[in-house]
């Protein structure tokens, strides 16, 4: 660890004077950090070591994106994070790594707790310095990689070669229509963006009051979508990676709208193409229309006769429509299981003998005899 920036505003009394503020960085990674008040007598943080209330102890210490100065600060909203006492020393530590180049206050309010009568505020800013670098990440894929998708369309997967930034994506990605023109908030914006554990997955999803029936968005704004229609999914090459550097390039998919599915997933029309025994070539299932990439890889197992997993590697191939496993062992003959799970998605969301809309459109109430199909197939 070390410490980046210590702050001793002027305003504070000499009964005040050696409580600080203090930056730490992680040696490891810069980005995350953490900020300590030193100074601090023991039996003044017991009411901070006995609040439940996040909001109680952003009351005491909060800490802000920079708005560029003190006052807009205190008028926007604190950033999430743990608060911890220890050693006598109280740490804030952000849910988030710090962006590059952003300037990040904190805010100590000390009324009450140093002499019960004084009050008194310390402020320091910090800012994680850029990088000078060369853009080297880019975005891989989009999912669905098809080039006809359905009107009612539910999520887009967006992988990128390396770790990516948490803040502000809206401002990188829109939508546009054949002419060009951006296609108004189709996407559900929310500030708990979905990204995998590593940064390198993004989760977008189109705004399910744009896809469903009967509800505002849908009767007012229309859908996000419409048959027939050509649309472009650009992701601007701005956006910076974890390290502060902007993509490589610009990424566009470019697909054509077909008409609605709310079919939910049929197993029973897939196709199995089992390998043969003492092989490991890969075993083959064909489905009929395509399928969610992230849940059709982590929802469909291979397991033997007595429903022992089957371990190896899984790929998705011909735009999510052919699935294939290859074993991390050659094939043991006998009867075998593809055990798929009921909440497998399709691009629209529909599950196993549900579709997207039942519950909250349609009043229907389905029991779904168990929460996993099972295709048996023979390996031979």
């Amino acid at each position: 660890m070390a410490v980046a920036a210590v702050a001793f505003p002027t305003e504070v009394r000499a009964a005040t004077s050696e409580v600080s503020i203090r930056w730490i960085t992680n040696a490891i990674d810069a980005r995350k950090v953490v900020v300590e008040i030193h100074g601090l007598e023991s039996k003044t943080l017991d009411p901070v070591r006995s609040k439940k209330s996040d909001a109680d102890r952003q009351r005491l210490l909060s800490v802000f994106a920079g708005q560029g100065s003190i006052q807009a600060d205190l008028n926007a909203p604190p950033m999430l994070g743990t608060y911890r006492v220890s050693d006598g020393i109280l740490r804030f530590e952000s849910r988030f790594p710090l962006e590059r180049g952003v300037t990040y206050r904190a805010v100590l309010r000390t009324k009450g707790l140093l002499d019960g009568r004084s009050e008194s505020t310390l402020s320091s800013t910090f800012v994680l310095p850029g990088e000078a670098r060369s853009p080297s990440t880019k975005v891989e894929a989009i999912f669905p990689s098809a080039d006809v998708l359905p009107e009612n369309l539910l999520k887009f997967y967006v992988h990128f070669s390396a770790p990516m930034s948490r803040g502000h994506i809206y401002e990188h990605i829109q939508l546009l229509n054949a002419a060009g023109h951006p296609v108004e908030l189709p996407f559900l914006e929310i500030d708990e963006e979905l990204w995998d554990q590593q940064m390198t997955r993004l989760t977008l999803f189109i705004d399910p009051g744009r896809i469903k029936r009967g509800v505002k968005p849908l009767e007012e704004v229309g859908p996000a979508l419409e048959e027939g229609k050509t649309f472009i999914l650009v992701i601007d090459s701005a956006w910076h990676d974890a390290t502060g550097s902007p993509l490589v390039a610009k990424f566009e998919k470019s697909f054509r709208v077909g008409p609605q599915d709310r079919t939910p997933p049929d197993p029973a029309m897939w196709k199995i193409q089992a390998p043969t025994a003492g092989t490991s070539d890969s075993l083959v299932v064909e489905f009929n229309e395509s399928l969610d990439h992230a849940l059709a890889q982590r929802m469909i197992r291979v397991v033997n006769a007595e429903g022992h997993l089957i371990e190896g590697r899984t790929t998705l191939e011909d735009q999510e429509r052919r699935w294939k496993f290859e074993p991390a062992a050659d094939w043991k003959a006998g009867p075998k299981n593809l055990v798929v799970q009921t909440t497998i998605e399709d691009l629209a969301g529909n599950n196993i003998g549900k579709p997207f809309e039942v519950d909250l459109f349609e009043n229907v109430q389905r029991r779904l005899p168990s929460e996993a199909v099972k295709l048996p197939f023979e390996i031979r």
